[in-house]
């Protein structure tokens, strides 16, 4: 059985160098994710504001030494705790959430616009053709910088299924290129999974967000 330092070298030499590599830590230890700093990772994702939390506060100096990524959902109530924590918040889906984050932060935001591409109820982001619209209407905003697209594909066994979802994503991401918009630079288009993320790479992703290949099933 490989080390979570083994399958993050594993990892990291299948994905080429200029995509970015994300460790989703959900449900891990703040131990596991000691782990895979020590072994090189340089970006850290949570889905929870208080695993976060609770792994900065751990970790320590260690924890100084790499980027904080919230790919989940934030809850409004939440934004005071995530903003000290994160350095890209890549799940923003509302103008409503883009204004609390801009109004609270008290440095630039780095921030990414999560598409919502297989139009699932149990997943959050908005809907592609809504994307423009919001870009506009969060454009010029003090401290958010929007520097990309994320999107969460629908899980299949056979990633190649999934291959339609990221092409409409990426052709998204260059529309979204095209527009002249204050703070809006599109040069991030975060997608793909521990199952999917070759073809997502294929697709035009330059970052992918894997966890389970790396630490292994999550407990329970």
């Amino acid at each position: 059985m490989r080390s979570v330092a083994e399958n993050y070298e594993r990892i990291r030499a299948a994905v080429p160098q200029d995509v970015a590599l994300v460790v989703a830590a959900k449900g891990r230890t703040p131990h596991e994710v000691g782990e895979v700093i020590e072994a090189g990772a340089g970006i850290i994702g949570e889905n929870y504001v208080q695993e976060a939390e609770r792994a900065v506060a751990a970790l320590g100096e260690a924890a100084r030494r790499v980027e904080w990524h919230m790919i989940g959902h934030v809850q409004r109530n939440k934004v005071n705790k995530a903003l000290p924590l994160f350095d890209v918040i890549q799940t923003v889906d509302s103008a409503r959430l883009a204004r609390a984050l801009d109004g609270r932060a008290t440095r630039p935001l780095r921030a990414y616009v999560e598409v919502n591409v297989g139009a699932e109820e149990s997943k959050s982001g908005v809907a592609p053709g809504d994307v423009r619209g919001l870009l506009e209407e969060v454009a010029g905003l003090e401290n958010l910088r929007v520097e990309g697209l994320m999107a969460m594909e629908p899980y299949f066994d056979d990633p190649e299924r999934a291959r339609p979802y990221f092409r409409r994503v990426r052709e998204l991401f260059d529309a979204m290129r095209e527009l002249s918009l204050p703070n809006v630079e599109m040069k991030v288009l975060s997608m793909g999974m521990t199952n999917s993320y070759q073809v997502a790479i294929e697709e035009g992703a330059n970052m992918v967000r894997v966890g389970t290949a790396i630490f292994g099933p999550r407990p329970g």
